[in-house]
């Protein structure tokens, strides 16, 4: 990823490309915040370290020449993984503020899935909640769909939200110590363009 940042053209670029994605999202359409949403237990941590990278290094109010900066700076980076997320502040993402989304899913699980009996593993049921959720943001449901799934006219505008809603997908095919450290420096990199 190093290699790839210092050499890449800026349109193939991902850091770059990320790093602008987030000036767009906080400076010209006025989202601050931004969940990072891996899915992947063991990437707990990640959310909290980027917000420390990201926040400490962009967090400022002033210019490298200690001049007050004429637009807001830096995003809120929070986030969770996978379904403890849903359970907590989805909801938000998908009816309440705009909020933009990384959604980081790895194809491989670390563990053996399978169980005796099972039709469907707990990797594959995670990697559909990773799949649907940037769908669900970008599209929506409308009263009509809800109305055809049969969903209670009273609930519908409980479970109605708009779409439009900004997300990306990082999907790496295994969780190893390579994987992590091309993960972590397209963040850093990212980071470092944003400033």
């Amino acid at each position: 990823i190093d290699q790839h940042f210092s050499s890449a053209p800026f349109e193939k670029n991902i850091p770059v490309l990320l790093g602008l994605l987030s000036v767009w999202n906080v400076s010209f359409l006025g989202y601050p915040a931004r969940a990072i949403l891996p899915y992947s237990q063991a990437l707990e941590k990640l959310a909290p370290h980027i917000q420390q990278v990201s926040m400490e290094s962009n967090g400022k109010g002033v210019s490298i020449d200690g001049l007050p900066l004429p637009f807001e700076s830096g995003e809120i980076d929070f986030g969770e993984p996978g379904t403890n997320g849903q359970h907590s502040f989805y909801q938000l993402i998908h009816q309440g503020r705009v909020i933009p989304c990384d959604f980081i899913g790895v194809v491989k699980s670390q563990q053996p899935v399978y169980l005796k009996g099972e039709v469907v593993n707990n990797h594959d049921e995670l990697m559909s909640n990773f799949f649907a959720q940037p769908d669900a943001l970008a599209y929506g449901k409308t009263p009509e769909q809800l109305k055809k799934e049969n969903v209670s006219e009273h609930l519908i505008p409980h479970k109605t939200f708009t779409g439009n809603r900004p997300s990306l997908s990082i999907l790496l095919p295994t969780l190893d110590a390579y994987r992590i450290g091309q993960l972590l420096a397209i963040y850093e990199h990212r980071v470092a363009v944003q400033g």
